[in-house]
């Protein structure tokens, strides 16, 4: 790099590029204040002779060497964080992304259980023509907008030339826990189910651990633990749990349990999905819509070929299906003669699954950024919060409920739970195991 100044000689300067930047400090030497190195040769004497002249106070003023007639500006403070290696860097911001994600993720979670419940209002009569509404409508959906990233060129050929029978085993499990669902949560008591279905948490470890890999640490699976136990006190609250199951037969209950294993199955797939996509794809990130469109579209079959059995389990025979189906149709959009007790369609049911979509989106994107347990202990959280927004007094349900003192115990035993779930872990271990 060549250097000129009408006041210097060539013989004046002395160009040494192999020694270090010569870097000027404060009367303390704590902060760096000149880096000259960009703006002169590397010259250890002339440096010497700077850094004795000037007075540095941190202000804006100039400070000159007559002698040379070089103009020297002070530097600001840096506003940048220095990390102690690549891996540091990648694994901070990471956690930032599933902070965020997992917040939004309680959000929509809370919001959604709650719309649910608002949708159901209007359409207590057909609980089961809503459920198949957001299953095949989804499928429609989520395609438009695979074709529609794909046209803008965000997915891309080799994210669609993935092979389908992942996304097969992911329909498969999903249409199986929708079905072994219904079949026993019409058999067992409105209090017993959710705290069945906390099982789910606990097959994602097992699952985690047999088909990834994953290893975790003592606090993460006892923190686990704790959320299952917490939403079990919130969602008791002091209910009969002694003679909750006396009456009902053993296979229900167990039935409830294997549904729980096929949903969690189906996200450990889609946690899988995502690991090896990265591979197949050279690093590049696949397209959450591309698991959303195939996963959805294979549940959406298996769930047709379910439907006489799926049908017949809510109490309607496959001849009648097709004048429910007309009846819900009516009574989702609120016209015809016979919508008695349908206030609040199709507002209610529609903001419900525009919730319920970006819900699953958020899901599936902390699943793509974190793991499929992180995002299970986010929607965890939700439970108490949506059992608490609905204790309260809302719109089309105007009666309120109290809450039992195991509510708020619950509830403490949950945080409890999550807080040690993430305690501060190394880089090194939390990139192996988050």
């Amino acid at each position: 790099m060549g250097f000129s100044s009408p006041s210097l000689s060539s013989s004046s300067i002395r160009l040494t590029p192999s020694e270090p930047p010569c870097l000027y400090t404060n009367a303390k030497g704590t902060k760096f204040r000149y880096l000259i190195s960009m703006a002169m040769p590397h010259n250890p004497s002339l440096c010497s002779q700077l850094s004795s002249a000037a007075s540095f106070g941190g202000d804006s003023r100039i400070y000159r060497r007559r002698t040379t007639g070089l103009q020297l500006n002070p530097l600001r403070k840096p506003n940048f964080r220095v990390y102690a290696s690549k891996e540091e860097f990648h694994f901070t911001h990471k956690n930032q992304g599933i902070i965020v994600g997992s917040a939004i993720t309680v959000v929509l979670a809370v919001a959604n259980r709650v719309l649910y419940k608002l949708a159901l209002v209007p359409m207590k009569q057909y609980p089961f023509f809503l459920a198949q509404v957001t299953t095949f409508g989804y499928v429609a959906i989520y395609f438009s907008i695979l074709f529609a990233r794909y046209r803008a060129g965000i997915v891309t050929d080799e994210m669609l030339a993935l092979p389908k029978s992942r996304f097969m085993i992911i329909g498969i499990l999903e249409a199986l826990g929708v079905a072994a669902g219904m079949a026993s949560g019409a058999m067992l008591p409105g209090p017993a189910i959710p705290i069945l279905n906390q099982t789910f948490l606990v097959w994602q470890l097992i699952l985690s651990t047999l088909i990834l890999g994953r290893k975790y640490s003592f606090n993460q699976i006892i923190g686990c633990l704790l959320v299952a136990a917490g939403v079990v006190l919130a969602v008791a609250s002091g209910s009969n749990e002694g003679q909750m199951l006396s009456e009902v037969d053993m296979i229900w209950p167990a039935l409830m349990v294997a549904s729980s294993a096929f949903q969690a199955g189906a996200s450990i797939i889609k946690e899988f999905v995502f690991i090896d996509a990265a591979r197949r794809l050279k690093g590049k990130p696949l397209d959450i819509f591309v698991v959303n469109s195939f996963g959805s579209g294979f549940q959406a079959l298996f769930v047709l070929l379910f439907l006489p059995l799926l049908s017949n389990l809510k109490g309607i025979s496959f001849a009648e299906l097709p004048s429910y189906l007309k009846s819900g149709a009516a009574c989702f959009l609120n016209i015809g003669a016979n919508t008695t007790g349908c206030e609040g369609a199709p507002l209610l049911p529609l903001l419900f699954i525009s919730i319920n979509m970006a819900f699953n989106i958020s899901v599936l994107s902390l699943v793509k950024i974190s793991s499929a347990v992180v995002s299970s202990l986010a929607t965890t959280l939700a439970v108490p919060l949506s059992i608490y927004i609905l204790s309260l007094k809302l719109p089309y349900i105007p009666e309120s409920s109290s809450l039992s003192p195991f509510f708020l115990l619950g509830s403490l035993v949950l945080v409890l739970g999550l807080l040690l779930y993430n305690l501060p872990q190394s880089a090194k271990q939390g990139s192996e195991n988050i």
